[in-house]
């Protein structure tokens, strides 16, 4: 093939440089990537081959002009895989991990660059013009670099390099199998009537899944990434659920091509052999020193604070559901007698919510509403835009004053070739050093599609999944940046999750539910002493909610604490959680974590390895800033404007903390997460 047939190595001449998906074949990849390989590394060789002084315009510059090709295929391959895989993007995924883990390592290895870096920095007393962006560029790129080993000998960069393509090609292959196991666990329905309790749009949902499959005449329903599927609520045959939850929690863990336990044993001892070498005494020590949290021993603090009243509110709660069932309530059972329970106490029943949870008026009278309600953003859908799949809607993003912001991709259906849970990509990051003045940002979800021309109703958790998406989608579209390297969400881990929980917090805002929790037949609005019943049991079943996060949070921690010593002599993945949990009282089998180490993709090949914290590190802010928009008037312009200008605006061009401070006056407190997750004396 050559390069003028391989639309990847062109910069798109699309609007706002959308990707030609339509021209983008599997067997397009592999070459561009190798081009930009070899492009990166001789823009890096042009660098350290300057024999002049080091200066911050002879190096950050082109440092951060670099990698352009490389960054462009990146994004849509890794949307793709994720999103639309084939056989071929699987196993190229699995080709690619260990040379695109070499690369990096070429760059951030480099003795000479790491020089360049360290002089720019010995220099910055001395360079009044340099603005504060510039100056946190070259402390970032220090600690990177540092962190990643730069500084260490020849030896040790050989080992350290070795040990990142076989860290990296092992979360490959973990996300390739849990895919597949995924998809082969399915739970397959002879008869609706098994279904019993679900509503009519979710059977012709798992119909349609089965029809996919050549299943002509039965019912499939697809597995969810989360331990706990969300039609356990609705399923009324305790057979029914048993069989879900037993398949759920059998992936990667029931021998076979799919079993993942080796992978994780492999990855916890790589990753402490990597963190030790590097100088810290654990992986979560090394991973958490580039992050807020600072230490692992910071995190464990925090962590142990909360999971004796979590665990303590998750017993009692289970006492009151044997209480109503009469009977012994499992794993597979605590959601669907939690609604019973939470109809029984407060007369709501979320799946008689779901006619008034249509998808489109979700997305557009509540999402889009909020958004432009708040920022005076407005969307425009683009239907002669081709996305990567024919699911895919595009949206055009237009800014208050008239100005194109960028486009949003919006991905709402599950498939067999997407992996599980929700999340949000970046095709295009808007950087004023490369021209690029709009971004293109993704949200995937995994919703049950139904049969043509029947609605798709949304469930409680699935609208709270939409409004969390799209505040990683708004980041993205609002970060500010010169440097690519600080465009959109490119913040710190245990930071990235903060404005995504602020934007949930519109879904029950009243304006909000107003505008788009209207009956999908009749129009009417959803009643108000609904709403009000609805709010009156935010903190009910908080006790399991949180533990479940917690237990999964603790058993990331647990496996990223471990010293080399101490990772070599684990063997048994089971025996390993099941210690771990009980060290920090949740080691209750009705609660069972919301990812076992089999298939949590999270830690295993997601990125949050030991990381997995962040979502409650996070929400420490969230919950101190949904204080904040309510004693200042909640959804007002002032207040969008605020928050988008002082936190969602930055991206990563100044301390987090530092932001939050600006934005808040103050540091967050804890007090508002506690009130809010029930875990106040």
């Amino acid at each position: 093939m050559t390069d003028a047939l391989n639309p990847l190595l062109a910069a798109s001449t699309l609007d706002y440089r959308l990707p030609p998906f339509a021209q983008i074949t599997d067997e397009h990849y592999e070459p561009a990537f190798d081009a930009a390989f070899a492009e990166q590394l001789a823009e890096i060789d042009a660098i350290t081959d300057d024999e002049a002084e080091p200066t911050f315009e002879n190096t950050l510059i082109p440092l951060e002009r670099s990698g352009q090709l490389l960054r462009r295929v990146s994004y849509v391959f890794y949307n793709k895989s994720s999103a639309d895989s084939t056989e071929a993007t699987n196993e190229l995924d699995e080709r690619l991990a260990p040379r695109l883990a070499a690369h990096e390592d070429a760059i951030r290895l480099n003795a000479a660059l790491y020089a360049r870096l360290r002089a720019v920095q010995d220099s910055l007393p001395d360079r009044d013009d340099l603005d504060a962006e510039s100056r946190y560029l070259v402390e970032r790129y220090v600690t990177d670099f540092t962190l990643a080993g730069a500084g260490v000998d020849d030896a040790a960069k050989e080992r350290l390099s070795a040990l990142n393509q076989r860290i990296s090609g092992l979360q490959a292959r973990f996300e390739k199998q849990l895919l597949a196991d995924t998809n082969d666990l399915a739970v397959v329905f002879d008869d609706p009537a098994e279904l019993e309790g679900l509503g009519d749009g979710e059977i012709s949902a798992a119909a349609e899944a089965a029809k996919a499959r050549g299943l002509e005449g039965k019912w499939l329903v697809s597995l969810v990434l989360p331990t706990g599927h969300p039609w356990l609520s609705a399923l009324a045959r305790p057979e029914v659920r048993d069989r879900i939850m037993t398949a759920s929690r059998a992936r990667g863990a029931r021998g076979g091509a799919y079993d993942n336990r080796e992978l994780v044993l492999q990855l916890a001892r790589l990753r402490a052999e990597r963190a030790e070498l590097l100088g810290f005494s654990s992986h979560a020590d090394y991973v958490t020193a580039g992050q807020t949290a600072g230490s692992a021993a910071n995190v464990a603090d925090m962590l142990g604070r909360l999971a004796p009243a979590a665990a303590r509110n998750a017993r009692r709660e289970h006492e009151a559901l044997e209480r109503l069932a009469g009977t012994t309530v499992d794993a597979a059972d605590w959601s669907h007698w939690t609604e019973k329970v939470r109809a029984a106490e407060y007369d709501v029943d979320t799946a008689e919510l779901r006619p008034y949870f249509e998808a489109e008026q979700v997305l557009q009278h509540g999402v889009f509403f909020a958004a432009t309600q708040l920022y005076g953003i407005t969307f425009a859908e683009r239907t002669e835009l081709v996305g990567y799949h024919p699911d895919v809607r595009v949206f055009e993003v237009t800014d208050a004053d008239g100005s194109p912001l960028g486009l949003f991709l919006y991905d709402l259906y599950t498939r067999d070739s997407k992996r599980g849970g929700a999340w949000m990509n970046s095709l295009v990051d808007a950087s004023e050093l490369l021209g690029e003045p709009t971004t293109i940002v993704v949200n995937n979800h995994n919703v049950p599609k139904p049969a043509a021309g029947e609605p798709t109703l949304l469930t409680f958790d699935e609208v709270h999944t939409l409004f969390h998406e799209f505040g990683h989608a708004l980041h993205g579209l609002f970060g500010h940046a010169v440097y690519p390297r600080f465009a959109g969400t490119s913040v710190h881990r245990d930071f990235v999750e903060f404005p995504s929980q602020v934007n949930e917090m519109w879904m029950l805002w009243p304006e909000v539910l107003a505008n788009y929790a209207k009956h999908y037949q009749t129009g009417a609005p959803i009643p108000q002493d609904v709403v009000d019943r609805i709010v009156a049991s935010e903190t009910f079943n908080e006790g399991f909610a949180t533990s479940e996060y917690l237990g999964a949070a603790l058993l990331d921690q647990a496996w990223h604490v471990l010293t080399a010593a101490e990772a070599q002599a684990v063997a048994d993945t089971t025996a390993f959680e099941a210690s771990a949990l009980a060290a920090v009282g949740l080691d209750f089998p009705p609660v069972p974590p919301r990812y076992q180490s089999s298939y949590f993709a999270h830690t295993f090949s997601g990125g949050y390895d030991a990381q997995y914290y962040s979502y409650i590190w996070s929400e420490v802010l969230d919950a101190d800033t949904v204080d904040w928009f309510t004693e200042n008037g909640g959804l007002t312009r002032e207040n969008g404007d605020r928050f988008r200008s002082r936190l969602l605006g930055v991206g990563g061009t100044k301390d987090p903390i530092e932001a939050y401070v600006d934005f808040r006056g103050r540091r967050a407190n804890l007090e508002p997460l506690l009130k809010r997750r029930g875990l106040l004396d």
